[in-house]
């Protein structure tokens, strides 16, 4: 009986070690063959006006930086559109000084959030009925840039005819959880969701980074605004989604290099940022939603206690179930171990960390699908009933 199982537990470490081989290979595809922000045949000849709409609640630790970044930029023709999304703390206030020193910024105080929105999607419309550019660049507050981003951005844009461009920024991190979980994350976001498939008209991958994407005036109207995605969590990925799906142009390019963003800020930040991915996947399908999860714990972390039971275990099929554990297992470590290093820039040591942050992902991943509800930046939403179309996986 013992024999049997541990030969199907054997073949399963064998399809996980696979998966893994499909995944390291994908990734590593995905970082020598992306393209980069700053790497094209410049054609650009013109300089159109560029809103940048910088949404922003509680963000007064970040959006100073943020600011001072945006104002140091070398493009000429642009604005600041800084939201302040009814703030708790000094946001609105840091907003207000430096719009007082520099007429670059437009600053808004976005009303109450109305039922049915998530609080982001809204000052991100708030902030576009102030914009007056032909180019519209979203980002976060607690993102910074180089001072060529948004020249390259346009340029790039213009140069290939595009309709949309998001940039994928080097992420940041401050925690020991953070960066053990995040690397195990990434791997995903370098494969199913790489610009290989993004950039590829046959793939139906669309995607946005919420930190850096710019888009047309018209491809954003086209696609219905934040208004058509205004219950959405993952808005980014709904909009990227829609823009691909509705046949317009995007690209996305690497610019870890000149734009730098927080994934997640603390423990709390991580847990909540976990079942923000989770939340969407379950309302769209709960036997969906299970399926995933039960996928992401045998790629994450299920090797590793089967390898030490089995090397407890006695006999000959132990052994075989050892060897292809093991073997899944160092697969897992090498994954990450890319990842951590070529995706985040972090040391490969904290790879061997792989178990533990797996066990965290999975962890708040399944408390994302007991409960439907994440708390993001001061705000509680209770998802229950709420349709979530931003990714299909």
């Amino acid at each position: 009986m013992y024999d049997i199982l541990y030969y199907v537990l054997a073949g399963i470490m064998t399809g996980i070690g696979g998966a893994w081989i499909f995944l390291i290979k994908s990734m590593t595809d995905s970082f020598r063959m992306a393209p980069y922000l700053d790497v094209f045949e410049n054609s650009s000849k013109s300089s159109p006006k560029v809103s940048v709409i910088l949404p922003a609640r509680n963000e007064e630790e970040f959006i100073g930086k943020c600011l001072e970044s945006l104002l140091a930029q070398d493009y000429e023709n642009y604005e600041i559109i800084a939201v302040d999304d009814s703030s708790e703390d000094g946001t609105g206030r840091i907003i207000s000084e430096c719009s007082k020193k520099h007429s670059e910024i437009v600053p808004v105080s976005a009303g109450p959030k109305p039922d049915g929105w998530m609080g982001k999607n809204w000052a991100c419309m708030e902030g576009y009925k102030e914009a007056s550019g032909q180019l519209l660049l979203f980002t976060d507050a607690d993102t910074t840039y180089s001072k060529n981003v948004i020249s390259l951005a346009v340029a790039h844009l213009q140069s290939l005819k595009l309709d949309a461009l998001s940039a994928i920024p080097r992420m940041q991190t401050f925690d020991f959880w953070t960066r053990i979980s995040l690397s195990m994350i990434s791997v995903f976001l370098h494969t199913r969701f790489s610009a290989l498939n993004v950039n590829n008209p046959a793939k139906n991958t669309g995607y946005f980074f919420g930190s850096f994407f710019i888009l047309k005036r018209e491809t954003y109207e086209g696609i219905g605004t934040h208004k058509g995605v205004r219950e959405e969590m993952i808005e980014d990925g709904a909009l990227g989604k829609r823009t691909k799906e509705a046949g317009y142009k995007i690209r996305m390019v690497r610019g870890e290099h000149l734009i730098r963003a927080v994934w997640a800020r603390n423990p709390s930040g991580l847990w909540n940022a976990l079942k923000r991915l989770m939340v969407p996947l379950y309302l769209q399908s709960k036997k969906m939603a299970v399926g995933i999860l039960l996928a992401v714990a045998f790629l994450l972390f299920v090797p590793f206690p089967v390898l030490a039971a089995s090397l407890l275990a006695g006999g000959e099929p132990a052994m075989v179930l050892c060897w292809t554990a093991g073997v899944a297992s160092v697969l897992i470590y090498v994954g990450v171990a890319i990842e951590a290093r070529a995706g985040l820039g972090l040391k490969t040591a904290y790879a061997a960390f792989a178990p533990l942050g797996g066990l965290v992902v999975i962890l708040g991943f399944l408390a994302g699908m007991k409960s439907a509800s994440v708390v993001w930046r001061g705000r509680t939403y209770f998802m229950q009933g709420k349709k979530q179309d931003s990714i299909s996986v």
